[in-house]
């Protein structure tokens, strides 16, 4: 039976490490999904003709690519890495996204 001898507090540290760098991998492909179904949702439609239920929709996917994002960011920020200009370079994200980073849509009213 072999015993770990690292001292209890580097045995949890590296369990922390580990986690930060799974959750960030999580958030990282999170906001690539999200980005992806955007690109497409844009591919697939002529933004100057957009209908209003289309207009609807494309600014949910907004919305959620921003809400991403923001919990990438956070989750970054929390590891110590404080500059984001990488990750909106590397995942081209546009700056409507990053504009609506954060933001909680209102609730909606039942009609």
């Amino acid at each position: 039976m072999s015993r770990d001898l690292r001292p209890p507090v580097d045995i949890l540290h590296y369990e922390i490490v580990q986690e930060q760098a799974s959750a960030l991998g999580r958030m990282g492909r999170t906001l690539e999904q999200a980005l992806t179904r955007l690109r497409e949702f844009d591919a697939a439609h002529a933004l100057s003709e957009l209908p209003t239920s289309k207009q609807t929709a494309r600014r949910k996917l907004v919305m959620e690519a921003g809400q991403a994002l923001w919990m990438f960011v956070v989750q970054r920020e929390a590891s110590g890495l404080r500059d984001s200009r990488h990750i909106m370079r590397a995942y081209s994200v546009p700056g409507e996204v990053q504009l609506c980073m954060g933001l909680v849509p209102a609730p909606t009213k039942p009609t």
